[in-house]
């Protein structure tokens, strides 16, 4: 038989009312109360009455993450370690995490607007924010409480953390210019995607500060998967004058352009380099390492977990919009120009 709240309280010698916040993780007890109690409970066996509790706080106790995608299929290393640090966040703090797909459009949006209506979910986690993104003018309009991993162009006021994409890919760049790089092309992500707007303006500005033309045709859109990117950097590589360096806007792209460059015959990091963003596991196990931008994905999620979880409780967020800074991991997969290649004319 569970233990009682009243039986925890006995044993801690702590009062019900304490040790019913302390199970709820409430700030206002103190953190080696909040262990003792968790510690006890589990000793004793304690099972909440969920139902209740929540009927109780008019709360569901759960948070909820809609990922855009095409497809039946997905599976991205990035989003899996995003996930990982909001899951376990949430659950660090008693909240369940709710996570389905949705392909950007009306049926996403009705799917947003029956979680709001239904109060199924306390708070929504928006990823990969579009330039603008009717899912946050939807949750600001029924005052909805979320957390946004990105920024939008039309700088609503809204909590969210983002990295700095235009720094990272201007790392990238200067990498590959001081290899000896001059004819360098991108793999963008969709423009809609207000990362991928920051991204192709690092890699162009860092070009042009360099004193080097901008060539559009060696600016071509993917999708984000692997499968893109190993075709577009073949219709690249296929070209008479072809590019030396493929800056990829992530890592799947990247590691699909290293596919296409060695059914040609290419060594990765000697006769073509190859950059990624994210730095996702698959990049540093790559035949060769992958040269790439880290962000630090997991501890966006959780930091992200974190503000949605204060916003829910009424409880006041530090700091509402975060910029975190990524960094350059130089791997195998870029080296030098080849002397005849690196003073081609862009």
């Amino acid at each position: 038989m569970s233990a009682t709240l009243k039986e925890i309280a006995q044993r801690v010698g702590r009062s019900v009312t304490t040790v019913s916040r302390a199970l709820a993780g409430y700030d206002d007890v103190s953190e080696e109360t909040r262990t003792l109690v968790r510690q006890v409970a589990q000793e004793m066996g304690y099972e909440p009455n969920i139902a209740a509790r929540q009927l109780q706080k008019q709360r569901s106790d759960t948070l909820a993450i809609i990922v855009p995608t095409f497809g039946p299929r997905f599976s991205d290393p990035f989003f899996s370690e995003l996930l990982a640090g909001l899951g376990n966040e949430a659950a660090r703090h008693g909240f369940d995490l709710l996570v389905s797909t949705r392909p950007p459009g009306d049926d996403e949006q009705a799917t947003y607007l029956k979680n709001i209506r239904s109060r199924r979910v306390d708070g929504f986690i928006i990823v990969r924010t579009r330039a603008r993104d009717p899912r946050i003018e939807l949750l600001q309009q029924h005052r909805f409480p979320f957390v946004a991993f990105g920024r939008t162009e039309n700088e609503l006021n809204y909590p969210y953390v983002d990295e700095d994409s235009e720094h990272g890919i201007r790392l990238v760049v200067e990498h590959l210019v001081q290899l000896g790089h001059t004819r360098l092309a991108c793999l963008a992500a969709p423009p809609e995607l207000m990362f991928a707007r920051y991204r192709l303006r690092g890699f162009t500005e860092t070009l042009q500060r360099h004193g080097m033309a901008v060539d559009p045709s060696l600016i071509v859109t993917g999708d984000l998967t692997q499968r893109q990117g190993r075709e577009l950097a073949g219709q690249l590589l296929d070209r008479p004058n072809p590019p030396t360096a493929i800056v990829a806007s992530n890592d799947l792209m990247a590691l699909g352009a290293m596919s296409a460059a060695q059914e040609r015959g290419l060594t990765v990091g000697r006769d073509i380099s190859i950059t990624g963003f994210d730095d996702i596991p698959p990049a540093e196990h790559a035949h060769p390492p992958l040269t790439t931008v880290n962000q630090p994905v997991y501890k966006i999620g959780t930091v992200v977990c974190q503000m949605l979880i204060k916003l829910i409780l009424g409880q006041e967020i530090e700091q509402q919009q975060i910029i975190m800074q990524p960094s350059l991991v130089i791997r195998q997969s870029t080296g030098p120009a080849k002397p005849s290649e690196g003073r081609s004319d862009q």
